[in-house]
């Protein structure tokens, strides 16, 4: 896989965001989220899956790339709410690369 600055900015969220899996929840938001366990995890990046939804049908771009980056974050808590690394998710990102996103689709159960 080709390293880039993206990759390197979202290895190190996920660093910081595996940190804070173990730290006091009072001293931040991270923490907060993962106490509270997967499920709200999972709550989270749907909310803020929908207003990035909402910010790209209004077509405001800054609205729509702040709400991107809240999605990405939230995407990677409610991974390490569930143990999966980022790692795992690019391998798989590596594996269908070059495939055809019809032929992947078909191809899964």
């Amino acid at each position: 896989m080709i390293q880039t600055g993206m990759t390197h900015t979202l290895d190190r969220l996920a660093a910081t965001i595996a940190a804070r899996k173990g730290a006091d929840p009072e001293s931040s938001w991270t923490a907060k989220l993962l106490a509270k366990g997967p499920e709200k995890c999972a709550e989270k990046f749907g909310e803020e899956a929908v207003e990035a939804i909402i910010e790209a049908v209004k077509g405001d771009r800054a609205k729509l790339t702040a709400e991107a980056a809240d999605v990405l974050y939230h995407l990677l808590v409610m991974l390490a709410a569930r143990d999966v690394a980022l790692a795992d998710v690019m391998a798989e990102l590596d594996r269908r690369e070059g495939v055809s996103g019809l032929t992947e689709k078909a191809g899964r159960v």
